[in-house]
């Protein structure tokens, strides 16, 4: 399949330190500590094995294991998560603000270069184990940033009065939103099955951490890429 390639800098939506960071350009190595180059992992993963103890695992693999309690995993979730315990293991993490219905389309992305890192990793050092990890950015106050999402050329958006985390909202006044949404989706097969996810998501409360209701935002989108 054709494909073609634009430079961040060519894009002209990346600032100019972003462009330089990305670039490698010299004048810029003194704000950072290495390069993430994969040859450069290696003396990274040296220094983070040295420095996170194994209470600190310990205390990891308890909190994850609490708040996955709550769904129904699979043996290799389990199995991933209790692998944390090794001093061989390390995680690759990604984060994204909690959005309506998951937000840009890019947070996906990263959840896939992510992952694709890891495997990335793994094949270059075959002897130690990386583990990707989502992580749901909940403190962030803006919630004129994160009401709304973009769907066929059409804004869908949350209207509420608000103030605090957003990750701590109830996500029970959205009745109405998703009606309005359900009539844009169709009434295809698809369109059905996101109907249910997307109601069963916003009226479950889920007590995962610090993020009380919004995680079902990615519930959806998670199954969302298996349907579209």
């Amino acid at each position: 399949m054709p494909t073609d390639c634009i430079s961040f800098r060519n894009t002209a939506y990346v600032s100019k330190l972003i462009c330089d960071y990305v670039e490698n350009r010299a004048e810029l190595k003194s704000l950072y500590n290495r390069f993430p180059t994969i040859e450069n992992f290696k003396a990274q993963l040296e220094a983070k094995q040295s420095t996170f103890s194994s209470d600190k695992r310990a205390v990891l693999v308890k909190t994850l294991t609490a708040q996955y309690s709550q769904f129904q995993t699979t043996a290799l979730t389990t199995k991933v998560i209790k692998s944390l315990e090794n001093k061989n293991t390390f995680t690759v993490t990604t984060g994204h603000q909690l959005n309506l219905m998951g937000g840009p389309l890019y947070f996906l992305y990263k959840i896939i270069s992510t992952i694709n890192l890891a495997k990335t990793l793994k094949s270059t050092y075959p002897q130690q184990n990386f583990v990707p990890v989502f992580w749901m950015a909940t403190e962030d106050h803006d919630f004129d940033e994160i009401n709304h999402f973009n769907f066929q050329n059409k804004r869908f958006q949350w209207t509420q009065n608000t103030s605090g985390a957003v990750g701590r909202l109830s996500t029970s006044n959205l009745t109405e939103f998703i009606e309005v949404f359900s009539k844009a989706l169709g009434n295809s097969s698809h369109a059905l099955e996101l109907k249910t996810l997307i109601t069963n998501a916003y009226t479950t409360t889920y007590k995962f951490g610090r993020c009380h209701t919004f995680f079902g935002s990615y519930l959806i989108w998670f199954r969302w890429i298996t349907v579209y």
